[in-house]
């Protein structure tokens, strides 16, 4: 059975990455794109669907882990009755090649390692044909099923059924170095790769990038794993950003709310971006920005809410029967449903991302202020359509108020170019329209006998998205009218401490109720806190989600408060740019320099 959530660490390539359990076993690994079917995909299942085991042949055997600085290499140092070693697991950045190295080095004594890999490729749907191969100075072991071939080189391991395995002795200051390479099976062999060179090289980079933020105000270390962690997510050569690096671990376990978020979200990554402006990673912008133009190229009827990591447009969603599922909870999904919504306030988020863009330095060329003229137009043609809302609800289409509050900061932002930059457009009618929105949402989308703002027009119920409106600058945090949303969200919205995003019905998002608090909506209540004078409260909540972070610094999409352990995909690129947001804003609450709001 695979391991609770918080158990698995990342590491990656920037192109893909593979979860590692604290028992030594990659039990997640799609190769050779994070959108890619998996090699090892025993996390929604068991070791039977596909697994690379790793450890000491001692079951007293104990481990802790650590990334080395500032880098995704992660280092695990396991003590035994006979020995210490440490199993450095990294992929190699840079190198044009999709590897995964394990170099175990002995530390003290006498420890014996076994191996257990269980290749299964297409999502545990294609069982491989698997050789040796004799090499100079080392075995090889050869999988091979339809596209995909992997080669493993280290230890020689024996054929046991559909598995492999096999035990080597590691003394103290001895290195034995194992590397599994994928490549496509029409093509030679990748050969043999120079580890030290590699483990070298890929630290260096990791960390020289990490340079570049050289704020130490408060949370630095989680800020910094945070910004680290949407790096990762950023696909190399595209420059996607994935929602996150897995498909359908559950928001409530046992239950179905089980999606596949190994794609880019526009909103998502709009949001990314404004993390990656606001700590001086200006590149990463300017290649986002290059991707979103590029994706969305075209009519702008045509816009999607999320795209393939290349920019693709067909990600349909279908349910798997080769995998059951994480702990049982199924379906295993693959691809996304919510492709073909219709989500208003998208539009919004990108508009604020290239505002922002633009604040930042990045220049407007012949093609990107065009784009966002177009994107205007399909505002203007669709701002009284209902939609499905930022939390792509499987029910009928209504008018979110948050939404209608995207749409509004989308023509703000239109409207900002203009006047703010020289940009050509027809800014009256712009105002106008923006005018049109505001009252609106404030007739239809505040609900006067409760003093808040609701979740849609005709309901008195709140949402945990309500508390991004003074983020996008349609209010301030200290608002009466925002004040007393947030007191509603409180009352109605907070469990053991923690933010729902709102209260589950069957007839508003189309599934069965319940779902556990979400962590990116607990971040935003502590900014809210931080901008509206709360720093004591936004200190307190912000110390409590920070300790949910695993022991090396990742967070999932949910926290189950009752349980005590992460739910949901992991590691999640939304819950970690809010976090880099909150801590910004407590910084600029207790005056730390340098820290500006990149939102409004």
């Amino acid at each position: 059975m695979s391991l609770p959530i918080e158990q698995y660490a990342l590491i990656s390539d920037c192109h893909t990455g593979a979860l590692v359990g604290s028992d030594g076993s990659v039990d997640w690994l799609c190769l050779p794109r994070y959108d890619s079917s998996s090699a090892f995909g025993a996390l929604l299942g068991d070791e039977d669907h596909g697994r690379w085991l790793l450890a000491p042949d001692d079951p007293t055997a104990t481990s802790t882990r650590v990334y080395v600085d500032r880098t995704f290499l992660l280092v695990t140092r396991w003590v035994t009755s006979t020995g210490e070693v440490e199993v450095t697991d990294f992929m190699p950045h840079g190198d044009g090649r999709s590897d995964l190295v394990r170099r175990v080095r002995g530390v003290r004594g006498s420890v014996a390692m076994r191996q257990d890999l269980r290749i299964r490729f297409g999502y545990a749907d294609a069982m491989p044909w698997v050789r040796q191969m004799e090499e100079r100075g080392g075995n090889a072991l050869l999988a091979v099923a339809g596209p995909d071939a992997l080669v493993l080189r280290g230890p020689k391991l024996a054929a046991s059924g559909h598995s492999h395995s096999g035990q080597f002795i590691v003394d103290a200051g001895e290195t034995v170095d194992l590397v599994l390479s994928w490549f496509p099976s029409h093509l030679p062999d990748p050969g043999t790769l120079n580890v030290t060179f590699e483990m070298s090289r890929t630290a260096r980079w990791w960390q020289d990038w990490a340079r570049s933020y050289g704020h130490r105000g408060p949370y630095f270390e989680p800020v910094i794993r945070s910004l680290l962690v949407l790096r990762a997510l950023t696909h190399e050569e595209t420059g996607g950003i994935v929602a996150a690096v897995t498909t359908s671990l559950p928001e409530e376990f046992g239950g179905t709310r089980n999606w596949d978020y190994r794609y880019v979200w526009l909103r998502d990554a709009a949001l990314s971006l404004s993390a990656f402006l606001g700590h001086s990673y200006v590149s990463e912008a300017q290649n986002w920005r290059n991707w979103l133009l590029r994706a969305i190229a075209g009519d702008p009827h045509d816009v999607q809410i999320m795209y393939g990591l290349a920019g693709e447009r067909y990600l349909p969603e279908r349910e798997l029967t080769s995998l059951p599922g994480y702990q049982g909870a199924a379906p295993v999904r693959v691809g996304n449903a919510a492709v073909g919504q219709y989500q208003s306030d998208v539009i919004g988020e990108v508009m604020i991302a290239l505002h922002e863009a633009r604040e930042a330095g990045i220049k407007e060329d012949a093609f990107s202020w065009p784009l966002q003229r177009a994107l205007m137009t399909l505002v203007e043609e669709n701002w009284q359509r209902p939609d499905q809302g930022i939390w792509e609800v499987r029910g009928p289409e209504r008018k979110f108020t948050h939404s209608r509050v995207m749409m509004w900061a989308a023509v703000d932002r239109a409207i900002r170019g203009v006047r703010e930059f020289g940009l050509p457009g027809p800014v009256e009618e712009w105002e106008r329209l923006r005018d049109t929105l505001r009252e609106e949402i404030e007739t239809h989308g505040f609900d006067e006998k409760r003093g808040t703002y609701t979740q849609y027009y005709g309901t008195d119920t709140v949402d945990a998205s309500l508390l991004q409106l003074p983020q996008v600058g349609y209010c301030e945090a200290d608002d009466p009218r925002m004040l007393g949303t947030v007191a509603a969200i409180e009352k109605d919205l907070m469990r053991g401490g923690l933010v729902c995003r709102y209260l589950t019905d069957p007839e508003m998002d189309g599934l069965p109720p319940g779902e556990n608090p979400f962590l990116a909506c607990s971040f935003w209540l502590v900014e809210q806190y931080a901008r509206s004078g709360r720093l004591p409260e936004a200190r307190d909540l912000m110390d409590r989600l920070v300790a949910l972070c695993n022991d090396v610094g990742l967070l999932s999409e949910e926290y189950d408060v009752v349980a005590g352990r992460q739910a949901g995909n992991m590691p999640q690129a939304l819950s970690h740019l809010a976090l880099v947001q909150a801590a910004d804003w407590i910084a600029k609450a207790e005056g730390e320099p340098g820290k500006a709001d990149t939102r409004v």
